[in-house]
Order: structure tokens, then sequence, then C-alpha cells
């Protein structure tokens, strides 16, 4: 499965499709066996803004893809120039209100699982660290060529070492870690290869255009067949790898609920369907099941 750009979002300019309310969400959570799927919904209250939304940057620009990243120089170039001004704030930015309650409802066992499209790594933040990260994670960095994996960090410390105060270049972070760079100071950045091998060096996310690894798409499926229910958080599932887990359980007769600000291409799928504040709803829900928001967070690099 190969993820695309989408430019338009689905159900712009359409009725909103509510169904239900709060308390069905609670009772669906009462029952347990409930599994997450978020999306950058949810980290929009941690300042990391999602490509959909009203002021989503995919109105505006299309993300690097895969193809371009393998093939261009240039466009590596870019891609390393933009994403290195962009990390401190990606680095930076820590959980919010709800990814805490994601995780003080999943150690009281009210939530199963948790799959994230987010490649911010927020959710593991918040003490979430069986959290499936379906397109991977801004903090780690990947060869091309040898596959070795290293510490986003140690990337960052070589290309300062190159680039000096580069970074306070930049503008508008986008939901992918990088900003928006004149010309000129992406045609003088230097970019750095593997340590070990003189290779590619390539964040450890999915870009668009890229496929899923099958074991991690196998394991969502396995996690989506064990669960009693589906709760969708922030995502407008406007690309199939998000979608496809909410069709499998619509199929499989489980409940799906989706709390988003917006409508989405899984609607039609939906038992319950919410436009709701994630920090407030969630942290409600916890509140209402008698669950503890204490999280022991994660202490984040900013490499």
């Amino acid at each position: 499965m190969r993820i695309r750009p989408m430019l338009d979002g689905p159900g712009e300019g359409g009725a909103f499709p509510e169904a239900g309310d709060l308390a069905d969400v609670e009772h669906l959570l009462t029952g347990r066996g409930v599994l997450v799927l978020s999306g950058a919904g949810l980290s929009t209250e941690s300042g990391i803004p999602d490509y959909r939304g009203a002021n989503g940057t995919l109105r505006r620009r299309a993300p690097m893809t895969y193809q371009e990243f393998v093939s261009s120089e240039e466009g590596r170039r870019r891609y390393w120039a933009r994403s290195h001004v962009g990390w401190r704030s990606i680095a930076r930015a820590r959980p919010n209100a709800g990814h805490r309650a994601v995780e003080a409802l999943r150690r009281s066992g009210h939530i199963d699982g948790v799959i994230t499209q987010n490649v911010d790594g927020l959710h593991r933040a918040a003490g979430t660290d069986e959290a499936v990260e379906l397109h991977g994670g801004l903090d780690r960095v990947l060869c091309l060529e040898c596959r070795r994996i290293s510490p986003r960090a140690e990337l960052e410390h070589r290309l300062h070492a190159l680039n000096g105060e580069f970074e306070e270049a930049g503008s508008r972070i986008n939901p992918d870690g990088d900003v928006e760079l004149p010309d000129e100071l992406v045609r003088a950045f230097r970019i750095a290869p593997c340590q070990v091998c003189g290779g590619i060096l390539k964040p450890d996310v999915v870009f668009f255009g890229e496929n899923v690894p099958v074991p991690r798409v196998r394991r969502c499926f396995d996690l989506v067949d064990a669960a009693r229910a589906l709760l969708v958080l922030g995502s407008s599932l406007t690309v199939m790898s998000g979608l496809r887990f909410v069709r499998h359980a619509a199929r499989s007769g489980k409940p799906v609920a989706i709390l988003n600000q917006g409508a989405t291409r899984g609607d039609a799928q939906a038992t319950i369907r919410l436009s709701l504040p994630l920090g407030t709803a969630l942290t409600s829900l916890a509140d209402s099941l008698a669950v503890s928001l204490e999280t022991s967070e994660s202490t984040r690099q900013d490499g």
C-alpha cells in the first residue's frame, strides 16, 4: 500500500454528520477492549499543525514524496535544510491533555492499544511506549544503504556543526517537522551522509508514496481484530493507511467512534461521530471514568 498526497480534505464545504454524544463514547470505553487510532488532530494542542484542518499545510504545499527524496540530491538537500530548522520545534513539543488522557485510559484498562499516524513521538513521551507508530518517528534516522537506525539528536549535532546557526532562519513549522525556507538558504545547506557507510540518510518515517512496512501493517490489523471497538482521535482518514483499519473494524461488526474536528472519510462507518476539542473531551472522559491523569511523561531530547 502506498501513501499518496491528497490536496483536498474530505467533506469540504459539506454538512458535518454528528451522531451520538460524549456519554456514548464513555459507554464504549466502559466496556473496555477499545483500540485507539490517532492522527494529527491530537497533536495540534501541542503546537504541531495538521495537514488537512482549516489551516492545514496541504492547502498550501504538498509534502516531500519518497520518489523525490531518493532520486534527487536537490530534493534531499531541501528536505534536510527545512527539517533541520523545524526539528527544534518538534523536539520541544510536549504531550497535551489528549495524549495524557489516552495514556491514563490505557493504564486503567479502558483502552487496550494505540495506533498512531503521527510521527512526533508524543504518545511515547506521554508514556504510551507500545503505541504502534504507523508512519514511523522523526526522532530516528535510517540509512538507506546499510539500514542502520540512529538517534535524530546524533544527526542534528552533525548538521549544526556543518551549518552553524542555520536553524535561526526558519518560519512556520509544518506537520512533518519542516519549515518553509528561501531557496538561497536551501542551496547553501550541507547535508550529512551515514557515518558508517557514507550512504543516504532518511528520517525513519514513511513518506508520501512510500510503502508502510508489511509487518507493521499486519500488527495493526491484529490489534483491530483483537479489539472490541475502535476509537479514532483527530484523523481525517484521508489516506488509506488509516482508513483501512476503520473499514476493517466496521466490516467485522465492531463499533467505530470518531472524534475529529471536521468531516472524515470514515464517517459512513462510524456509529458515533463527534466534533470536539480533543484535549477537553478526553480529559472529561477520563474524569467521568475516575481515571487519574497523572502520567510519567518521558524526557524528550531537544537535539
